[in-house]
């Protein structure tokens, strides 16, 4: 590479700075743009429940961003419950299978702020601005590459809606966060709890590290309009954890069994909104006619049922990095955008196809494989480590042919 490239990102999460971290180590000249301050994120409201399987903790590891690893509980397992529709105190279908490599969830209020300093130690820079179409505008015309991995209103409005890649319009989920201490924990080994309520919704809760040391993570997706989509009215923080103990004790009593004694983490520990799952193209056009690239979830956002939003964040990060090195001192036009995204999404496409088809009623041949599992522990733990590398899932998770074929595979 001759002379230093410069590099811009708009914005400062898990895909932004990994990313520009990641550039500051191969000698890039990285400049992020960024709404919050580190003090602001530190002490703001949880933004994600981020559990982070394998592949994508080793991304991290990579560029030398893995400062919590020997402190954060792990994730050993995934453990798959539906109740039965009759009797809500007894379970219809229940298995763990266990992850090859253990996940981890911190806390971004601790990981993106220690993030942002080693960003600046690195020779980063870093400008705390609420950025607009103008702003991008001269980061582009004094860079080699611009890339958007945030960014709502008009520059969110860069990146047209890709409609043949979204099928939703609207939120599929009715979503909260709630962070406590005090769970039991479970028996064995770590995991985290999936609960499939048909008709109803899903809860699943993970520990993690937060500020004040180790927690669990609860997440609520309500169906909307049914009975777990009733946050709207709570209007305080011990109004939210009360609402999330109702729900377990009305539907999941062996959940509601485990937080007896739960409390809250910090009052900022809750977070309840929605969003429609939206796939949009990568390349935005400025008004100058110059093109800037979008990562993350800027172009992928997917609702978080099967827990990749920071997986796949990661995974986009590193996708783009190996784009910019093996490019070296070629102009990131265009066509260097397209293909850099057309290597996310032959991942990506696995992701969001699994994510999008669980948001739909099961059709038979996923009921079987999920009852199946009970029976076949290869068939758990397979599904298991899907959540780390979702493609493995595919043909056979959205064929039903396929799917009776490895089931016959299994069973003989």
């Amino acid at each position: 590479m001759t002379g230093k490239r410069k590099i811009t990102i708009l914005g400062g999460g898990q895909a932004g700075l990994q990313l520009g971290c990641g550039l500051l180590r191969h000698g890039y000249d990285v400049t992020i743009v960024q709404n919050r301050t580190a003090d602001d994120v530190r002490s703001g409201r949880v933004m994600s429940s981020q559990c982070m399987f394998d592949s994508a903790l080793r991304n991290e590891r990579d560029v030398g961003l893995d400062f919590w690893g020997a402190e954060c509980p792990t994730v050993d397992s995934i453990n798959f419950v539906v109740p039965s529709p009759e009797r809500a105190s007894e379970k219809l279908i229940a298995w763990n299978g266990l992850l090859e490599r253990p996940a981890q969830s911190v806390d971004q209020r601790m990981k993106i702020p220690v993030w942002m300093g080693e960003f600046e130690r690195r020779g980063g820079i870093l400008e705390i601005r609420d950025a607009g179409i103008g702003d991008l505008e001269i980061h582009a015309a004094a860079s080699d590459l611009t890339i958007v991995a945030a960014g709502k209103g008009d520059i969110g409005r860069l990146f047209e809606r890709d409609a043949e890649k979204s099928p939703f319009d609207k939120p599929q989920r009715a979503l909260a966060l709630t962070y406590v201490h005090g769970m039991t924990p479970r028996p064995d080994h770590s995991a985290v709890n999936f609960n499939l309520i048909p008709g109803v919704g899903e809860y699943f809760v993970f520990p993690a590290l937060t500020h004040s040391g180790p927690c669990e993570i609860m997440v609520f997706e309500g169906i909307p309009g049914g009975p777990m989509d009733c946050w709207k009215d709570v209007a305080t923080p011990s109004e939210h954890l009360a609402r999330s103990k109702w729900i377990l004790d009305t539907f999941l009593p062996w959940e509601a069994e485990r937080c007896r004694a739960v409390e809250l983490t910090d009052a900022n520990g809750i977070l309840a909104g929605a969003f429609p799952p939206t796939v949009r193209k990568p390349i935005g056009r400025l008004p100058s006619g110059r093109l800037v690239l979008g990562l993350g979830d800027a172009v992928c956002l997917n609702d978080p049922i099967t827990g990749q939003g920071s997986n796949n964040a990661s995974k986009a990060a590193r996708i783009t990095m190996d784009a910019i090195l093996a490019h070296g001192d070629r102009p990131f036009d265009g066509n260097f955008m397209q293909a850099t995204f057309g290597a996310y999404w032959n991942y990506a496409r696995f992701v969001v196809g699994w994510t999008n088809a669980l948001l739909q009623p099961p059709p038979p041949h996923v009921l079987s494989l999920m009852g199946s599992a009970q029976a076949f522990p290869a068939l758990a733990k397979r599904i298991a480590n899907g959540f780390d590398n979702p493609p493995d899932l595919f043909p056979w998770f959205a064929v039903p042919e396929e799917a009776e074929r490895y089931l016959q595979q299994l069973a003989a």
